[in-house]
């Protein structure tokens, strides 16, 4: 996949990411306090920083975030600042076309550690395309589907066929956030099969799509 295009858009990439790593931790119970935030937070920039899972160009970002983090502890409270970018850069988001949008979200779904491939139409059907254990999170595109979803201007004319497994709620409210919708496909040949459909974009923080219920 791509990188974003502008500073603002791999800036609101890197928190988005972030946000979307605290609320399944939230979720998940390993993170219950305003400490245990400010160091999961820490932690995960700093993983984050020295796995180089993000553009060279927002290594400043990264770095303000963990210096404030580390001095200033719980006072620095890291989820409000990396929410304020979130928020500052998702206008441009909501301008942009249904394949980019997805894009950034599948970039952001791998750096929360989803594993990502786009499989021909014999890995699509074999029994290979899925992870051995249902517990591992991961999304497989059918290549053929993809080529058919979009039109010239990247807009969505067709649902994007896809098997998941995993946690697929927590997918679920990623994509929420970057206006797009996950829903399971009731077919018995192929299982954990599911369909990405673009929805209106509303610009919404994590925590306001964790608040809806899932599509799937």
């Amino acid at each position: 996949m791509s990188d974003p295009e502008s500073l603002t858009e791999k800036t609101g990439h890197l928190a988005w990411c972030a946000l979307i790593a605290l609320h399944l931790a939230r979720r998940d119970g390993r993170v219950t306090s305003e400490s245990q935030e400010n160091l999961f937070l820490t932690r995960w920039l700093a993983d984050a920083r020295k796995q180089r899972r993000f553009h060279r160009e927002v290594a400043a970002d990264i770095d303000w975030l963990l210096s404030v983090g580390r001095r200033q502890g719980v006072r620095a409270r890291l989820g409000e600042k990396i929410d304020y970018l979130w928020q500052s850069c998702a206008g441009k988001m909501a301008e942009q076309t249904d394949l980019f949008r997805l894009t950034w979200a599948l970039e952001a779904a791998k750096n929360t550690g989803w594993d990502n491939r786009i499989l021909n139409a014999r890995e699509w059907t074999s029994g290979a395309a899925l992870p051995a254990s249902a517990e591992v999170n991961a999304i497989r595109v059918s290549r053929a589907s993809f080529e058919a979803a979009f039109d010239d201007d990247s807009g969505q004319i067709m649902p994007l066929m896809v098997r998941l497994s995993g946690d697929v709620r927590g997918l679920t409210e990623l994509l929420s956030g970057c206006g797009w919708g996950v829903l399971p496909a009731e077919d018995e040949k192929i299982p954990a099969l599911y369909t990405f459909t673009a929805k209106s974009q509303d610009s919404q923080t994590p925590a306001a799509v964790a608040e809806k219920e899932p599509d799937a």
